[in-house]
């Protein structure tokens, strides 16, 4: 099964089901998933699996206002990198978009933005045969009104909420929740008036943007199975760099690799380890210094250099710059 019909785990969850007074070992156990899958890195599920932990959440939890309790329970801070990217848009539309660009990365899930005369957000599923339950749609639903909530500071209200699930109980509060009654429709979609879309988010912050963006952009490359193995290289080392892990061996086990075959196959491409290791520092270097205020010595630190001296003979070595003078240059263009 491709990556892009998988969903992603985050072992967060763990302290977000104690807080539901739940049993995180029963859930699994109720869903036929292994005990420990939240402890372990960089799990997937399939759709499948995943409906069906949701499921035997919902029973375990057995309250039908439950994804108001996991949106309200779960701050959005916690989601993951492609949820937080979003928490730094200059507004909600923006919001949405980079969400719809994105969210893929979490699961095979897609988010249409239709934005005229209102912002309206529609939920699908890819590659997916079997109906998400309906409490999952709704949680995803709930999310986009809770990320508008924290991020604004303001009771940001939907004008309009639709569930494409004859079958499933509405329960009462979760209108009391959106600002508007639940209504069957057509699509999964949760629409918001044009004034709250354009609300400034108060966690805006295009420096963290400037961060997040091309580390997003590969792992797309990455799930849509174009990405060379340099290009996962690349991708692999954009999350090792900032814990101070730069060796062969540890990129060859973020790739499930050993370290020989990981240095013969990048050599069977015309290039070493060294070399994308050099290549991904130089181009993170000049990203930070010329889209971001980040200093030099916290730059040093993203890239895993063991002190901010060895930053700056590895840049001037790439660059013949100094790591000022190149953030000079790039102010002296703009």
């Amino acid at each position: 099964m491709s990556k892009s019909s998988e969903y992603s785990i985050d072992p967060g969850w763990r302290v977000l089901w104690r807080d539901l007074g739940v049993s995180w070992t029963d859930v699994l156990k109720a869903a036929a998933l292994p005990e420990d899958l939240l402890a372990r890195e960089s799990q997937t599920l399939s759709a499948v699996e995943y409906f069906a932990l949701f499921r035997a959440l919902e029973s375990a939890a057995k309250d039908p206002l439950l994804p108001v309790k996991i949106v309200e329970r779960y701050a959005v801070e916690s989601f993951q990198p492609p949820l937080f990217a979003a928490l730094c848009s200059p507004n909600l539309g923006v919001a949405c978009e980079r969400l719809a660009q994105y969210k893929r990365l979490i699961g095979p899930m897609k988010l249409t933005v239709r934005a005229e005369d209102a912002l309206r957000i529609e939920l699908r599923w890819t590659s997916v045969i079997e109906r998400p339950p309906a409490g999952l749609v709704l949680t995803e639903l709930a999310f986009l009104v809770r990320l508008a909530r924290i991020a604004t500071r303001e009771p940001v209200r939907a004008t309009a909420v639709t569930l494409a699930d004859a079958d499933a109980p509405i329960a009462p509060g979760l209108s009391e929740f959106f600002g508007a009654e639940v209504r069957r429709g057509e699509r999964h979609s949760v629409t918001f008036s044009r004034e709250d879309a354009a609300l400034p988010f108060l966690t805006a912050n295009a420096g963290m943007w400037a961060v997040f963006e091309p580390e997003l952009r590969r792992r797309l490359m990455d799930l849509d199975g174009a990405a060379t193995l340099r290009e996962r290289v690349r991708a692999a080392l954009l999350e090792l760099l900032p814990s101070g892990r730069t060796s062969l061996g540890d990129a060859a086990q973020r790739l499930a690799m050993s370290a020989r075959t990981l240095q013969r196959r990048l050599g069977e491409d015309g290039t070493s380890f060294q070399a994308v290791l050099d290549e991904t520092r130089r181009e993170l270097a000049l990203h930070y210094l010329q889209r971001t205020a980040i200093t030099s010595g916290e730059i040093s630190f993203l890239l895993g250099f063991a002190d901010p001296s060895s930053f700056f003979r590895a840049f001037h070595g790439w660059t013949g710059l100094t790591p000022e003078r190149a953030r000079g240059t790039s102010a002296d263009r703009s």
